[in-house]
């Protein structure tokens, strides 16, 4: 059995990771790369695709996931070990990177909740990419946190709705992926 320092210190190890893997852009690959993460039992945080070479047939998959250093290695391991994956990059680890999220956030009021709505939009750079008599979808992008925060704070003016991109992220400097 476990002490409690030894599973407080298990705890603390676990850390959310930002893995970035450049795969050919084939039928199939997306499925491959969950697979993996399915059958061992990992969790995706947020998960985003997109071709980003069309003449080289290339894809970029950006991952958000958690879990103890061990973890993280196997996952990475594991992943550049699949035949369609050209490199698997933990942006995490490798330096100063820059993350963004994209959100579309439904908030339904009129009178005061609009108002309030409106102003905290504002100061959270947010915009009203859609508005009627009785609501307003915001447009987000900034970091998980930001949005959450957003989020939490339109809670309590009649959130209707919420839509979320998942993380992109690129490693800052001159390195590519």
């Amino acid at each position: 059995m476990a002490s409690v320092y030894e599973e407080q210190t298990h705890i603390e190890q676990i850390a959310r990771h930002t893995i970035a893997i450049l795969v050919s852009n084939e039928p199939g690959v997306l499925a491959r790369v969950i697979g993996l993460y399915s059958g061992r039992g990992y969790n995706i945080d947020s998960l985003t695709v997109a071709e980003t070479d069309h003449i080289a047939g290339l894809s970029r998959i950006t991952i958000v996931t958690t879990g103890t250093p061990m973890i993280i290695e196997q996952i990475k391991a594991q992943l550049g070990r699949l035949v369609p994956v050209h490199k698997v990059s933990d942006l995490t680890e490798e330096g100063p990177h820059v993350e963004r999220e994209l959100a579309l956030i439904k908030v339904v009021g009129t009178g005061e909740h609009r108002v309030e709505a409106l102003r905290i939009a504002g100061i959270f750079r947010a915009r009203a990419v859609d508005s009627t008599i009785d609501s307003f979808v915001f447009e987000l992008t900034g970091s998980s946190e930001k949005v959450d925060a957003f989020i939490n704070l339109m809670k309590p003016l009649s959130l209707a709705d919420v839509a979320r991109t998942g993380v992109v992220a690129i490693a800052r400097g001159t390195e590519a992926l």
